[in-house]
């Protein structure tokens, strides 16, 4: 169904495109969410045979309060983008579904949480959403894709030959050099192709216009961008953590951030609306101890390089920094597990307890189906702390409720992909696909 009358001749394809290819046999419309700059419009244009954008249509207002409908006219699928901003839009929008009873009429895409009115009608039965996320690293051609991992959650064994040197990357030490430079590069479709030194600057950019735009009107924001800022670079000292309220405070007390519980929240909640927050909630499951789940979520970045950007990180900075290092290596592969699961309909969820047992990352498909990844940049010690991590988890869930784990395993940076005798796969992120 993907149209190329509009795509844009650069365009890769993303794993999100089966999804919407999909959602527009079966839809009526579709709206494409995400980060700013994450591709939802090169996406759009793929499958769209018309378009109008509305972050270009300054003198076009008072047409939208008196006639939303006229913008709906158009060879269908037609690409309503950054829709958010055209008043009324939504409401004719679902009218015209209704009165054409046709699957497929329109993709709109935004890069913000739209509140709806009381008069709003919530879409139900007419329109889907899929989530578009920054580019993972197979999306980008910095994965080799010999590794599948719904293949490895319905069993298929977890083999593939080491990266060539020449092409993404090695075992070792280069190979952890090469993930240094890819969080810092990001997974932004138009900063791929740039030095991570330069994507970095684009990036710091992209935080500062966060800071001083309210995405949902395109206007100046009504928040202190200063105190925004301050606590986006908090939160990414703080990657993939629970951080409280008072954590966020005391951290930016002396950079003049936000200095209550309310605005720390408030303004959580606008980066979360904007894409570039993503909560990652706990898995509830059943244990054979008495210990109790914690429920907090954790926050991580839409995209590594948004935290990287933050704390004005360089690969090299990582290099010599290995606990940062870690947590933004973390943040690429929350990334790319993101966006590899919501192809097959799983989702990716943490596991911390009251004992203080905490597991990177619990995929789950359904009802006692689940798998769970440990984390690590590499290394003997450091994949031999997160093998043992797993089997904790594996002797401490209750498999008899929760069912057994259809695979355990450590995400690595790079070097080979094999098998500890009892069945654990480590998997060098450089190889694995959806």
């Amino acid at each position: 169904m993907a149209s190329t009358e509009l795509s844009p001749p650069e365009y890769l394809p993303r794993v999100a495109d089966e999804h919407l290819d999909r959602l527009l046999r079966t839809t009526p419309a579709v709206v494409v969410e995400g980060a700013r700059a994450s591709g939802k419009t090169w996406t759009g244009r793929r499958f769209a045979a018309s378009e109008v954008r509305f972050d270009e249509l300054e003198t076009t207002r008072l047409h939208l309060e008196i006639e939303p409908a006229s913008f709906l006219a158009g060879a269908t699928p037609r690409l309503l983008d950054e829709w958010h901003l055209a008043s009324g839009l939504w409401n004719a929008m679902r009218h015209a579904c209704d009165n054409r009873a046709l699957n497929g009429q329109f993709i709109l895409t935004g890069s913000v949480k739209p509140t709806y009115s009381f008069t709003d009608h919530s879409g139900a039965g007419r329109v889907a959403r899929l989530r578009m996320r920054p580019m993972s690293l197979h999306e980008s051609g910095d994965s080799t894709g010999a590794i599948s991992l719904q293949g490895l959650l319905n069993g298929e064994p977890c083999s593939a030959d080491a990266v060539d040197a020449n092409t993404i990357g090695t075992a070792g030490e280069a190979g952890v050099g090469r993930a240094a430079e890819l969080i810092c590069r990001g997974g932004m479709p138009r900063l791929i192709r740039l030095d991570p030194l330069d994507s970095l600057d684009r990036m710091r950019d992209y935080l500062s216009d966060i800071a001083r735009i309210d995405l949902a009107t395109n206007q100046r924001a009504t928040h202190d961008p200063a105190r925004m800022l301050a606590l986006i670079t908090s939160l990414a000292r703080n990657e993939a953590t629970s951080a409280s309220a008072k954590t966020l405070i005391a951290d930016t007390a002396n950079a003049g951030g936000p200095a209550d519980r309310d605005t720390v929240s408030r303004y959580i909640d606008r980066l979360t609306e904007a894409f570039v927050i993503e909560p990652l909630l706990a898995w509830s499951t059943h244990l054979r101890s008495k210990a109790t789940l914690r429920i907090k979520p954790k926050r991580y970045f839409g995209d590594p390089s948004m935290a990287a950007a933050a704390i004005r990180a360089t690969p090299q900075g990582l290099l010599d920094d290995p606990e940062t290092f870690g947590l933004l290596f973390e943040s690429l592969v929350m990334r790319d597990l993101r966006v590899y699961t919501q192809s097959f309909g799983a989702e990716v969820r943490y596991y911390q307890d009251s004992g203080n047992h905490e597991v990177d990352a619990i995929i789950t498909r359904g009802h006692r189906d689940w798998a769970a990844a440990e984390v690590k940049l590499g290394g003997p010690a450091l994949i031999e702390e997160g093998i043992k991590t797993l089997r904790w988890l594996r002797a401490n869930v209750d498999t008899a409720r929760a069912g057994e784990p259809r695979r355990l395993m450590v995400v690595t940076a790079a070097g080979r992909a094999y098998e500890t005798k009892d069945g654990i796969a480590i998997v060098p992120i450089n190889q694995l696909a959806p």
